[in-house]
């Protein structure tokens, strides 16, 4: 039994809808060969790469290099350490010492001047809330890349490329705004092709290729206020209740009651952080009969209360 269209969309969407971007720091590069540039693990930061002009090899650890050409898009969803080069058996400089101020809300620009062949990219660290990235999304490959054509078949993907690759830029109230939303779809637009087709490849993210689980999933993401618990999930997917937990750990990384709770506390900080619901109503709205269990659960999970974390999204506002 395989999963259906909609139970994939509806996962699909739930990894995605959370990830809202804090802050983005872009760069534009102009590069001659010979050059090479070994950039750091970022942590709650994906990184993108669209190449404008040439082409370059991307080489992370022990892992195969990646050849990418004009209008390949590469997306590295976790910010997982990798090489930019010419030729992927060069040695490179670190990024930080031809970019060493990349703050969130700037942008930068790298030149290096060789003999040898043209590449422009435009790079991007798209910095999120860690608490938002679900497990299935960390689980997500090293590097995802759509190649030129695939782009193409994303007009509004590659129409919103283009113009943040561009070096002029409308410059005005809101421009950081501007940028930081129109990065976020592009990062949404992206993914969305590249993991309809992870989800057609088993060997790339099981999990949605399982069909209880992958329900399960669907379930705990949509239906999170439910009363779940284990058994009745596993009932709900036909598996009994030791070969499901086996499973949901297996696959996903993590008990699904864990997981779960994870799902809950996510919507609970959202209801918080950017609704006016008042707060005495969010432990109904996420699963909690008792506001006491409620308040534990999300200072255990947060290290802070519902209070505080509403008035430190306040104050951040």
């Amino acid at each position: 039994m395989e999963p259906t269209d909609r139970e994939g969309d509806d996962l699909l969407s739930e990894l995605l809808k959370p990830l809202r971007l804090t802050g983005v720091f872009d760069s534009r590069w102009h590069v001659r060969a010979p050059w090479a540039i070994e950039g750091d693990a970022e942590q709650s930061c994906a990184v993108l790469h669209f190449i404008t002009e040439g082409g370059c090899w991307i080489t992370g650890a022990d892992q195969t290099p990646l050849e990418l050409h004009a209008g390949d898009l590469a997306l590295f969803p976790t910010g997982t350490a990798h090489r930019l080069s010419d030729r992927p058996d060069r040695r490179g400089v670190a990024l930080a010492a031809v970019l060493p101020e990349r703050e969130p809300g700037t942008s930068g620009e790298i030149r290096i001047e060789g003999e040898g062949p043209v590449s422009r990219l435009l790079c991007a660290g798209l910095h999120y809330d860690a608490s938002a990235a679900t497990h299935l999304y960390k689980a997500l490959p090293w590097a995802l890349v759509l190649d030129g054509s695939q782009v193409d078949k994303e007009p509004l993907l590659r129409d919103t490329l283009r113009l943040l690759a561009t070096t002029d830029r409308p410059v005005g109230p809101g421009d950081r705004l501007i940028t930081l939303r129109a990065f976020e779809m592009a990062l949404v637009l992206a993914l969305r092709p590249l993991l309809c087709e992870l989800a057609d490849n088993p060997s790339s993210l099981p999990v949605l290729r399982h069909p209880g689980i992958s329900k399960a999933m669907v379930m705990m993401a949509t239906r999170f206020a439910e009363p779940w618990t284990v058994e009745s999930l596993a009932r709900e997917v036909g598996m009994s209740r030791s070969a499901f937990t086996a499973a949901f750990r297996d696959l996903v990384g993590e008990a699904p009651a864990r997981h779960l709770t994870g799902r809950r506390m996510q919507e609970a900080a959202r209801l918080l952080g950017e609704t006016s619901l008042p707060q005495s109503a969010v432990p109904e709205r996420v699963g909690y009969q008792s506001a006491v269990g409620f308040h534990l659960a999300f200072r255990k999970w947060y290290g802070k209360t519902p209070g505080e974390y509403r008035s430190g999204s306040s104050s951040a506002a």
